[in-house]
C-alpha cells in the first residue's frame, strides 16, 4: 500500500514538473514571437522613411541636415541588436521622425501632396501597430518573468536554463513621445 502511495506521489510530481516545464517553454515562445512582432513593425517603419524623406526632400531641399540625421538614425535603428539597444535606437529614430514631421509642417504644398499624405497615414498606422507590439511583448515578458521567479516554477526554470527577459522600455524621457503625424487637420 505504501509503495503505491509513493509511486502515485512520484507520478503526480512528474506530471507537475512536465506541466511547469511546458508552461515555461510556451511563455518563452510567446516572448520570442512578440519580439518578432516588434522587429517587423520597426522594419516596416524603417522601410517607409526613405520614401518620406525623398518626398520631403523635394519640397525642402535646404533642410539637408535633418534629412541626413533621419537617414543616419534609420541605419542605427535597423542595425541594433538586443532589447535595450533596439529600444534606445527606436527612441532616437522616433525623435528624428518628429523632426522630419516638423520640417514638413513648414511647407503647405508638401502637406497637400497626395503621396506625402499617404506616407503620413502609413506612418501613423505603423506607429499604432508598433505601440501594440511593444505592449504585447512587455506583457509576455512580464508573464515569463513572473513564472520564472515564482515557486515552484523557479525550481525547474533554473536547472533547465529558463531566465527572465528584458522588457522593452524607452528610458530616454525626451524621446518617449511618439512623433506627431497629423498634418494641418488632415484625416486618414
Amino acid at each position: 500500500m505504501l509503495t503505491w502511495i509513493l509511486i502515485g506521489g512520484l507520478v503526480i510530481m512528474a506530471v507537475g514538473l512536465v506541466m511547469i516545464y511546458n508552461q515555461l517553454v510556451r511563455q518563452r515562445a510567446l516572448v520570442r514571437e512578440a519580439w518578432s512582432g516588434i522587429t517587423v513593425q520597426l522594419r516596416r517603419r524603417a522601410d517607409l522613411v526613405p520614401n518620406l524623406v525623398a518626398t520631403v526632400e523635394g519640397y525642402a531641399s535646404h533642410e539637408r541636415a535633418v534629412l541626413d540625421q533621419v537617414t543616419a538614425h534609420r541605419a542605427d535603428a535597423t542595425a541594433a541588436k538586443g532589447v535595450g539597444a533596439t529600444a534606445a535606437a527606436d527612441a532616437a529614430f522616433t525623435g528624428m521622425i518628429g523632426k522630419l514631421v516638423a520640417v514638413a509642417e513648414a511647407y503647405p504644398d508638401l502637406k497637400a501632396d497626395a503621396n506625402f499624405r499617404q506616407l503620413q497615414d502609413e506612418l501613423s498606422q505603423i506607429e499604432e501597430e508598433l505601440s501594440g507590439a511593444r505592449r504585447y511583448y512587455n506583457a509576455t515578458v512580464r508573464d515569463l518573468n513572473t513564472s520564472v521567479q515564482s515557486f515552484p516554477n523557479n525550481l525547474i526554470a533554473g536547472p533547465f536554463g529558463f531566465k527572465g527577459e528584458e522588457p522593452y522600455a524607452d528610458d530616454i524621457p525626451k524621446l518617449q513621445v511618439a512623433p506627431t503625424v497629423s498634418f494641418g487637420g488632415a484625416q486618414g
